[in-house]
């Protein structure tokens, strides 16, 4: 669906939301209300569609999580097997991050013919709005999630690489920006990226102490040497 903006909803995402049977979306709690599908709505009319939830838990526990999965990969292939066609909707691109990709794995396992439609990263669009290239020249990049546990792998990146982008960052930006700062690199690095497309956005520098939105992403460069 891409990030929040509905004008960055592909032409052919549309053509198979307009032409599909069900619409399905997932949520982290059920009932919670939808982006994805919200984002959809000034061009997909589903009020004609049957609509379904899908609650993909973000429980730390494994077995919990997987108990969604399996609940949402049977429903969608009783639906394919009564002959309904069905879109799962998602935020960004769902080839990064995105839990879809696990269904997919599964509902392809029982001999069901999928289709994967690219999306507008979040990264992507934040780039573009900060007016700031995510790579140039030689420079590399590399796409990584944060996870408090797990500095190791933003050390690394920071060790290695030009230009970093630090997902699901959301509470730890303060945190993030400390590290970068350890490793030589200032501030003035690092470009927040929140709430892309949605009515709340945030596209500028750090700022100590802010509470950002769940959808924040980081995007950390070294400058390119001429």
């Amino acid at each position: 669906m891409g990030p929040g903006d509905p004008g960055l909803l592909t032409i052919k995402a549309k053509l198979i939301l307009d032409s599909c049977d069900i619409i399905a979306y997932p949520v982290k709690t059920a009932g919670e209300g939808s982006v994805a599908l919200n984002i959809i709505k000034p061009n997909v009319d589903v009020s004609k569609k049957e609509v379904r939830e899908y609650v993909f838990s973000m429980n730390p526990d494994y077995a919990e999580r997987e108990k969604g999965w399996k609940k949402a990969y049977d429903d969608i292939c009783g639906a394919l097997k009564s002959g309904k066609s069905i879109a799962m909707i998602t935020l960004g691109d769902l080839s990064i991050f995105s839990t879809y990709m696990r269904i997919d794995k599964m509902i392809k396992s029982r001999g069901y013919q999928t289709e994967l439609v690219p999306g507008v990263p979040s990264f992507c669009h934040g780039a573009s709005l900060a007016g700031v290239p995510l790579t140039m020249g030689e420079e590399s990049l590399v796409v990584i999630p944060f996870n408090v546990s797990q500095f190791e792998k933003l050390e690394n990146a920071l060790d290695n690489h030009e230009n970093i982008v630090v997902m699901k960052a959301f509470k730890h930006v303060d945190e993030i920006a400390d590290k970068v700062i350890e490793k030589g690199r200032g501030l003035e690095d690092i470009t927040v990226m929140s709430n892309i497309g949605m009515e709340d956005e945030y596209i500028g520098p750090v700022v100590k102490g802010h509470k950002y939105g769940y959808f924040t992403t980081l995007l950390i460069k070294r400058e390119e040497k001429e």
